[in-house]
């Protein structure tokens, strides 16, 4: 009876943790609950810039990548529409007050960016290495980026896009590139004001 009472606790603990670890967990809100949203053909994208810590810190826990200057740019697109949508050739470009266009960075890309090198190791070293060491090589980095390259009817797909710029009032973030599956039709693109309303 006490071998049972001890796993059952055991058992209980485990799936506490596990509660707590996926509640924890980033979750987007629906795109028609943001303010900066557009809807193009019963398609909506909405487009949040993540530059404050307290925003940062529930996508990336203890990191702020705007800190280190990259602009994480929540993109949340909502499919309304009957068709199932491609979203594998998406261009996105985050457009300042300027009108200067900047291009979203690769997530890879993000982790090794800005990282002071490290010392070289000999050649034929055992210890596998990044040539960077870098506060934003850290799993959410990829993870949470915009990785769906199809979206059914009626669905929604989000992820974070980046870029290395300064937020600045008056920016827009730019979308294109979404098709219907079927019909190969370009859907209209989006060009979302990053200011809330």
């Amino acid at each position: 009876m006490k071998a049972f009472s001890i796993f059952a606790v055991a058992v209980m603990t485990a799936a506490v943790a596990f509660a707590d670890k996926k509640d924890s967990r980033f979750s987007a809100g629906p795109a028609s609950s943001y303010s900066t949203r557009q809807t193009n053909d019963k398609v909506t994208v909405a487009a949040v810039p993540y530059d404050s810590e307290e925003l940062a810190h529930t996508a990336f826990g203890k990191l702020n990548p705007y800190q280190h200057g990259i602009l994480p740019v929540l993109v949340i697109i909502q499919n309304d529409t009957d068709q199932a949508l491609k979203l594998d050739h998406l261009i996105v470009e985050y457009t300042s007050v300027d009108n200067r266009h900047v291009d979203s960075i690769p997530p890879a890309d993000v982790q090794t960016f800005g990282g002071a090198p490290r010392p070289s190791m000999p050649s034929g070293s055992p210890i596998p290495h990044r040539k960077y060491k870098n506060p934003l090589n850290i799993e959410e980095i990829e993870g949470r980026s915009f990785a769906a390259r199809m979206l059914p009817a009626h669905e929604s797909a989000n992820g974070f896009f980046y870029f290395q710029t300064v937020h600045r009032p008056g920016a827009k973030f730019y979308l294109t590139g979404i098709k219907e599956a079927a019909t190969g039709k370009d859907i209209f693109f989006f060009e979302v004001p990053l200011d809330k309303k």
